[in-house]
């Protein structure tokens, strides 16, 4: 319940849930929102290929596996490799000082549209192209959330920040989704 409140404020109302995870202990993104939420992705996946290819042979269980597999693996390696890559790309052209548990807290978080368009595409893979234009509006949230997260950002530095960050959250699970699809195509 608690999960998609405060995804949902992500997408309503940014700014409110950015002053919400603000107070939260950083550790929380993982059991309470980041890893919930992967699995759900990886759930929707799961049923839309059994859904697709039938229940009747293992080969069907099989696909939906690979698919939820590849799913959850660039989520969750994109997510850590986005939180990585922010907190790198803070320290040496931002002048931010190394604190990857506040970036992975902002990461994590400002991937919630990443997921709830995941979880959609998951379920009704023809709303991909429209999933792909939703994903601009994570410029939004990260845009709300750097002054309330990231406090040392200085406001001429704030828009760079924004578009380069963006880019990084979505590049990231994309990225491993294409190397994980394409070694699968080659043992699949």
């Amino acid at each position: 319940k608690e999960l998609f409140r405060i995804a949902f404020l992500l997408v309503s109302s940014p700014a409110r849930a950015w002053e919400e995870i603000r107070l939260e202990d950083r550790q929380k993104v993982f059991s309470a929102f980041v890893y919930p939420m992967i699995g759900l992705c990886g759930f929707s996946v799961f049923i839309h290929s059994l859904w697709k290819t039938g229940w009747s042979s293992p080969e069907s269980f099989q696909v939906a596996m690979i698919e939820c597999c590849s799913v959850a693996v660039s989520l969750f390696g994109g997510y850590f490799l986005a939180a990585f890559a922010i907190n790198q790309l803070g320290i040496r052209r931002f002048r931010l000082g190394n604190d990857i548990p506040l970036i992975r807290q902002f990461s994590g978080y400002a991937l919630a549209i990443t997921f709830l368009i995941q979880i959609v595409i998951g379920l009704f893979p023809g709303f991909r192209i429209i999933g792909w234009i939703f994903q601009f509006y994570i410029i939004y949230v990260v845009w709300e959330g750097v002054p309330v997260i990231i406090k040392k950002i200085e406001e001429k530095d704030r828009l760079p920040f924004t578009i380069l960050t963006s880019i990084i959250l979505v590049a990231c699970p994309t990225l491993i989704q294409v190397v994980f699809k394409t070694l699968t195509a080659v043992f699949y």
